[in-house]
């Protein structure tokens, strides 16, 4: 049974689904307003791997994640630009979307707009208000958050704790400074709605609240994202869901940053690397496999030198690809692959090794080690003749790679020109029993950093 860190509990527990055999899954999505970081392509990461291995694990799984398309920043950005909120919108949304498939994450079944779901929230404020949980202020409608039963849950840490980190903000009329706003009173120049309460639009806190709950039901089995969203975020949508007395998420999730240096990478302290740059610049199957190899939780440096350690490990998986000709599980553009998906030739026991390490708070670092490991034993099989035992585990490498996400490129690996002429100098000399020849051309690809193989088709290379 796979086990979870919760957030809420601070213990790895098992995954207690609300309905047998169905897995509702909802993660923070998109604040569109600009170019998306390496830091959300890895939560787009986590949270598509958990997806794939719940499919595999033999459960039906509804995935949502939102798009934030109303918001302090995006406004601020139509009006530096002198556009409107909807073009900012839309721009940047479809550049999230272009990293995300170029990524090869699947999409969400459902990603709600906050745009779409307003008459929702207007009507959440509206029965905060009438049971005396909210109070409005001249900027807007704020929930009292000494109100709810055990607020800072989630940042394990009590209201009297909270308390001196938290800030006033703009409306001095809060009754705590920890008080948060479900609706923003209208400002000249901002996109508004009606309301009873008076015009505006709604909080952020707000919007997730109500489109999980919408979409997913109460008591919804995994809601999530990265480590600053904790607090004050899904505390606050929390907050808003236990005031109401409405059953919430059932088990918490939540991921490691990307740092850079000392910094978390983030885009207030414009540090980041985009999506974009990094998909320019490598495979985009090296960055997935780089996020792999750190637990989801633990931080990781995304650097020149990790980024190319992580393209030897793919050329090693692709050169195992194209000795055993495997086909790539790990392209699928859906989520198709349950628990009986693949070749029927695998072998059992590893598939075993591989769950025990993912149904661990999704270890993929020892997941990896297996698939690496099966790798060098199956190379080892075949170079000993043992051909059926090799396809075995060759098939089975391909079957977890897949449920990683992680595509296998079978084709043959491409050479220049100079290369191409030694391993035609070389079939040439073993055809004509020069193998003294033979050896000598082996050492020049060796040095060059090919493992050689013979195959039954002539001299075949991989990394």
């Amino acid at each position: 049974m796979l086990r979870l860190h919760d957030t809420a509990t601070g213990t790895v527990r098992p995954l207690e689904l609300r309905d047998p055999g169905r897995a509702s899954l909802y993660n923070c999505g998109l604040t569109v307003y600009d170019e998306p970081h390496i830091g959300h392509g890895r939560g787009w990461l986590v949270f598509d791997v958990l997806r794939r291995y719940l499919v595999f694990s033999g459960l039906d799984v509804h995935h949502v994640s939102n798009v934030t398309d109303v918001d302090d920043q995006i406004i601020k950005r139509a009006a530096a630009e002198g556009r409107t909120e909807s073009e900012v919108a839309r721009q940047y949304e479809d550049a999230w979307w272009k990293a995300s498939d170029a990524l090869g994450v699947l999409r969400p079944h459902d990603t709600p707009h906050a745009t779409e779901y307003i008459a929702r929230m207007v009507a959440l404020v509206s029965q905060l208000l009438e049971r005396d949980l909210a109070y409005r202020t001249s900027s807007g409608v704020y929930l009292e958050v000494d109100r709810v039963e055990g607020y800072g849950l989630l940042a394990h840490q009590s209201l009297e704790a909270l308390m001196p980190g938290a800030r006033v903000g703009i409306d001095e009329d809060k009754r705590s400074p920890l008080d948060f706003a479900v609706w923003k009173a209208a400002k000249e120049g901002e996109p508004t709605w009606d309301a009873p309460f008076g015009s505006g639009r709604p909080g952020w806190h707000t919007e997730c609240v109500v489109m999980s709950l919408d979409l997913l039901g109460e008591g919804f089995d995994l809601h999530g994202g990265g480590f600053d969203l904790i607090f004050p975020h899904h505390e606050n949508e929390r907050a808003q869901a236990v005031a109401l007395e409405r059953p919430f998420a059932r088990l918490w999730v939540h991921h490691g940053w990307v740092m850079a240096g000392a910094d978390k990478m983030s885009k207030s302290l414009r540090n980041f690397v985009t999506m974009a740059e990094m998909l320019e610049r490598s495979d985009p199957r090296a960055y997935r496999l780089l996020v792999l190899r750190s637990q989801y939780r633990s931080q990781i440096d995304v650097t020149p030198d990790t980024v190319s350690d992580a393209e030897k490990a793919l050329d090693r998986l692709d050169s195992f690809a194209r000795r055993f000709g495997l086909e790539d599980l790990g392209g699928l553009g859906q989520a198709a692959l349950g628990p009986d998906a693949g070749p029927a030739d695998v072998v059992t026991e590893e598939v075993d090794r591989f769950r025990a390490h993912m149904d661990d708070d999704l270890d993929t670092p020892g997941a990896l080690a297996r698939i690496f490991d099966a790798i060098s034993r199956a190379h080892t099989l075949a170079d000993a003749g043992d051909e059926n035992r090799a396809l075995e585990l060759a098939h089975t490498v391909a079957l977890l790679c897949g449920v990683l996400g992680l595509g296998l490129v079978a084709g043959e690996a491409e050479l220049d020109e100079a290369t191409r002429r030694l391993v035609d100098e070389r079939d040439a000399a073993r055809a004509e029993g020069d193998y003294a020849r033979s050896d000598l051309i082996r050492n020049q690809l060796v040095a060059l950093g090919w493992t050689v193989e013979d195959g039954a088709d002539g001299t075949r290379l991989r990394r």
